[in-house]
């Protein structure tokens, strides 16, 4: 089981911000987001933390 790996966080020269995934994170088992080709996700974090986190976007939750 893959539960942790290395990614990265990047600056697109469109300005736009990716951050990628291991394969090997993505692909496991146990990796909760299955069977997307594109999923819209929310991302957050806590002032002063060193932390995202990365959730589904339920589809009430308002416009994009």
């Amino acid at each position: 089981m893959v539960n942790e790996g290395k990614g990265r966080l990047f600056r697109r020269k469109d300005g736009k911000y990716l951050i990628y995934l291991p394969k090997d994170l993505a692909e496991d088992s146990m990796f909760p987001f299955k069977g997307y080709e594109s999923l819209k996700v929310r991302i957050k974090f806590e002032l002063g933390d060193d932390k995202l986190v990365i959730e589904k976007w339920d589809k009430g939750e308002g416009a994009d």
